[in-house]
């Protein structure tokens, strides 16, 4: 491995400029009351979020296209792979939103508190992606084996989600763990502002947000269950894995709001995230048969972007009367 890709440095650096476009983001671009509480993300500024976060990941990539590697063809590779690592993300994330809007809408979360929601539910999702690639990195360079079960894991829940398309979604509120929080706590009866813990009556008690946040973080330890083996199936290189990680899951608070109001028109994107993963999963297997890369990543890249946008495609011209219905 070159020497850029082991550098500590490295990795130090990449992190605190996460770290330095989180402040920016949640604190010089937020826009804040007279009382200093974050207000409702308009949708055009979501939407130039959201694109700004797609143009600094095609720089980042463009960065790995001319830099990260020994060899023209190593950096090629590494640049591609992150492309489509990044897709798949980004189109999981997408998935996402569909369940961040059943929450919200049945904890009936006020517009101006989803920010904050969000904000943790990001920075919880991040550490829990960090923790879960350095565990997948060492199960896959210990034991190569690991890559079958991740292939059949993916092939098994692409078909599973492809033959749930259409059945109603079960009640968050009837969640396992928050049934246990509540047994187990005192919850108050409505919202306290945007905070998550109060002291009412000489004693501590959880709120409703901090039961959404929860919700939220379980959503997105469910994906990552899918997402972190899938994007195995593309590289096994730690660096790309979590990069491409980590720009999807920044621009997922701007994309939910820009999206949350048209997500319910994405009809037929759990079909294509579904055929996606089955692929993905075939080709982790067939990877393995053949003891090297059996399907280059350009086809496994050119499959990604055309089903996902194939399926987005396909779901807005489908339902293009309802959008002109609300207009």
């Amino acid at each position: 491995m070159d020497c850029v890709e082991a550098s500590l440095w490295f990795w130090v650096a990449f992190n605190a400029a996460v770290l330095v476009l989180l402040a920016l983001d949640l604190g010089v671009f937020a826009r804040k009351d007279a009382k200093g509480d974050p207000l409702p993300v308009p949708v055009r500024t979501a939407l130039i979020k959201s694109g700004a976060y797609f143009a600094l990941a095609l720089g980042f990539c463009a960065w790995l296209w001319t830099a990260y590697g020994a060899t023209p063809e190593e950096r090629q590779a590494r640049a591609l792979e992150f492309l489509t690592g990044y897709l798949i993300e980004w189109s999981l994330s997408v998935d996402n939103i569909f369940v961040f809007v059943l929450i919200f809408a049945r904890f009936r979360v006020p517009a101006a508190y989803q920010h904050r929601v969000l904000l943790w539910g990001i920075l919880g999702a991040l550490t829990m992606r960090a923790l879960m690639i350095l565990l997948g990195t060492a199960l896959v360079r210990e034991f190569d084996w690991v890559m079958i079960g991740f292939g059949l894991f993916l092939v098994w829940s692409g078909w599973k989600m492809l033959r749930t398309v259409g059945e109603p979604e079960a009640d968050p509120a009837d969640n396992p763990v928050l049934l246990w929080l509540r047994r187990r706590f005192p919850v108050t009866e409505g919202y306290r502002g945007n905070r998550f813990v109060v002291r009412e009556g000489g004693r501590l008690m959880l709120t409703p947000l901090l039961l959404v946040l929860v919700l939220v973080e379980l959503t997105d330890l469910v994906f990552a269950l899918d997402s972190i083996p899938a994007i195995f199936a593309v590289t096994t290189d730690p660096f790309v894995v979590y990069t491409a990680n980590v720009f999807a899951i920044l621009g997922l608070r701007a994309l939910y709001f820009a999206l949350a109001g048209i997500v319910h028109r994405f009809r037929y994107l759990k079909h294509g995230l579904s055929i996606v993963l089955m692929i993905v999963g075939a080709k982790m297997l067939a990877n393995y048969v053949a003891g090297g890369k059996a399907v280059p990543v350009e086809y496994a890249l050119f499959a990604t972007a055309a089903i996902i946008g194939g399926s987005i495609a396909l779901s807005l011209w489908k339902t293009r009367s309802e959008s002109r219905a609300a207009a």
